[in-house]
């Protein structure tokens, strides 16, 4: 009997002291609350979220909508932290265990506090829509990545700090690192700031035909913190470091305002002045009455009998289309080339080739 009596009275040593001298019983019961919490976060995230969604939907703009979206994550955790707060709040802990309980309390709301930060960084930008009209729509997006980087760390550091942990020497340290990593990594910040130059100068923008030349042709698909992805024409892939579009000109294509025709029209030898006179004037009179051409101080044309070649009297052409379209300027071109070619058969007179008349000396 001995034997069991001291097995019973051990055993209800230990169910009472427990863990960190906390009851078995109370131990059992903290986790009851803990897992019940955990089981219906789900239900009780979406009853949060569901509650907002209906608030949100009264009003008529998207900015509470964006808000709401970005409280999902964090609603999915409140639970969790709620759940382990009351549980412990419920146990019975030792001073130095009831210090290590608080500090994680701390830890889970203050991971809350900054998650919630972190995800309303993105409802705020909505904010600055205007902003895009200074700076672009790629440099907006690099600093909202920028804040959110700063946002966890800041929240890193405070969750370091609770624990006792001191951040100065960890940040002196980095700083050192740092040091030596730009040291090593010259080509990689040349890309970087080559990269914010592009975005706040506006050279160009995602979905823009670009010329950098002896370099790449090609339409814009993404500008990135070291290297610009670019599809050229025959679909390929390119990915050009930033540097590139700092140190060569850069010919944006899609900014044209007005696509230009400059041709010489080469006609024969024995065209005579009524003939040419007559060309001109009918091509000069069919750019100006189309409505394909933009006509204006800041677009002249021009259809002039230019010069004297080897081989051609030479007639400049030159007008600029009203469209900025490529597709459109190549249909605008076809049509002008057709009838050059009609007036210049309807005149009688014809188009010149390279030639070379050699004489043969008979002995």
């Amino acid at each position: 009997m001995n034997i069991f009596e001291n097995f019973s009275v051990l055993f209800l040593e230990v169910w009472k002291k427990g863990i960190l001298g906390v009851d078995i019983f109370q131990i059992l019961i903290g986790l009851g609350i803990f897992l019940v919490f955990l089981l219906f976060r789900g239900l009780i995230s979406k009853v949060i979220i569901s509650r907002l969604k209906k608030i949100a939907k009264k009003t008529t703009n998207k900015l509470d909508d964006t808000f709401v979206e970005a409280m999902e994550g964090p609603a999915r955790f409140f639970p969790i932290v709620i759940g382990f707060f009351i549980a412990s709040y419920y146990l019975e802990f030792s001073p130095e265990s009831q210090a290590f309980i608080d500090n994680l309390n701390k830890s889970l709301i203050t991971i809350l506090i900054f998650w919630l930060i972190h995800q309303f960084i993105q409802p705020v930008t909505y904010l600055l829509g205007g902003l895009e009209k200074i700076l672009t729509k790629e440099l907006i997006g690099w600093i909202v990545k920028a804040l959110k980087i700063l946002i966890f760390i800041l929240g890193a550091a405070a969750v370091l700090e609770l624990w006792g942990i001191k951040i100065g020497p960890i940040i002196a340290g980095l700083g050192l690192f740092g040091v030596a990593v730009a040291l090593g990594a010259q080509d990689l910040f040349k890309n970087l700031i080559s990269g914010i130059l592009v975005l706040v100068e506006k050279r160009f923008k995602v979905g823009d035909w670009i010329i950098v030349e002896g370099v790449i042709e090609g339409i814009v698909e993404r500008i990135g913190f070291r290297s610009t992805v670019i599809r050229k024409f025959d679909k390929s892939l390119a990915i050009i470091p930033n540097f590139q579009f700092a140190e060569n000109a850069v010919i944006n294509v899609s900014s044209t305002t007005n696509w230009r025709i400059s041709w010489i029209i080469t006609l024969q030898y024995n065209t005579t002045i009524e003939q040419l006179k007559k060309v001109r004037d009918e091509i000069e009179k069919y750019i100006t009455s189309s409505k394909d051409y933009k006509i204006s101080e800041n677009t002249e044309h021009a259809v002039r009998v230019d010069k004297f070649s080897d081989s051609s009297i030479d007639m400049y052409v030159r007008c600029f289309t009203v469209t900025d379209d490529w597709s459109e300027w190549l249909k605008v071109k076809e049509r002008l080339a057709l009838n050059i070619k009609e007036i210049v058969e309807k005149n009688n007179a014809s188009f010149a080739f390279p030639s070379q008349s050699i004489y043969v000396e008979k002995k």
